[in-house]
């Protein structure tokens, strides 16, 4: 890929590897800032293709110029997550950002419960969004009122899985592979997986693997960009 001046504001979008503890607003503003610097350019629109939480790792896509105006579209395309749920536990937050609030039992749970309960989300469901999210609620995003102790009514929504495939079982840990519509929150889908089972569920682990046909193979890490850039 070709990265300039004239690139840049023309636009592209770049496939980058989000690190862990990262938000994907963190990595828009540091290229922002790089590209401005390297380039000396004033002002440059840059921004990303649908949010990774910061415990998730992966395929970010980041669009500059006049390519910002196709987010919409490449927000709409299916991804494909691999995915660690842990079972017997819940948190707050379904993933690792908030402590274990749960135990649940997990000695009737065997590979033909797993597998009824995996199927069971195949096709349109309805979920609901975490309240440990960014999404926005009467203008306020709803992870601040979850921390203010606030409640709030969250909608269910439409989503579809596509594809929901056990690649490891290390009981009682759970590796998925997992091919999903736009929306599509995996964190739910571990804590409705584990409610599914007769027991508790949270995302251990979350790494995006692609979008639509753009890979986590062509991703560039932030180390790449910075040493193209500045070396």
């Amino acid at each position: 890929m070709k990265i300039n001046k004239d690139s840049i504001i023309e636009g592209l979008i770049i496939p980058v590897f989000k690190p862990f503890n990262w938000t994907s607003f963190d990595v828009v503003k540091k290229i922002r800032y790089d590209f401005k610097k390297s380039f000396e350019i004033k002002k440059i629109k840059v921004g990303h293709a649908g949010t990774l939480d910061p415990l998730a790792t992966g395929l970010l896509l980041i669009c500059t110029g006049k390519k910002t105006k196709e987010i919409e579209k490449l927000q709409n395309l299916d991804k494909t997550y691999y995915a660690t749920f842990c079972i017997g536990k819940t948190t707050p937050s379904f993933d690792r950002e908030t402590e274990f609030d749960k135990n649940y039992p997990i000695d009737h749970i065997n590979d033909r419960l797993i597998e009824k309960s995996m199927n069971s989300f195949i096709g349109e469901i309805k979920q609901q969004p975490p309240i440990y999210s960014a999404l926005k609620v009467k203008g306020k995003r709803l992870y601040e009122m979850a921390r203010k102790g606030e409640n709030v009514k969250i909608n269910y929504r439409k989503i579809n899985i596509y594809d929901f495939n056990l690649l490891n079982n290390n009981f009682p840990e759970l590796d998925f592979k997992i091919r999903c519509s736009k929306g599509t929150y995996i964190r739910s889908l571990a804590h409705d997986f584990g409610k599914k089972l007769n027991s508790g569920a949270y995302l251990k682990y979350l790494e995006r693997s692609s979008i639509g046909d753009y890979s986590i193979k062509d991703c560039m890490t932030m180390d790449q960009i910075n040493k193209l850039l500045f070396n």
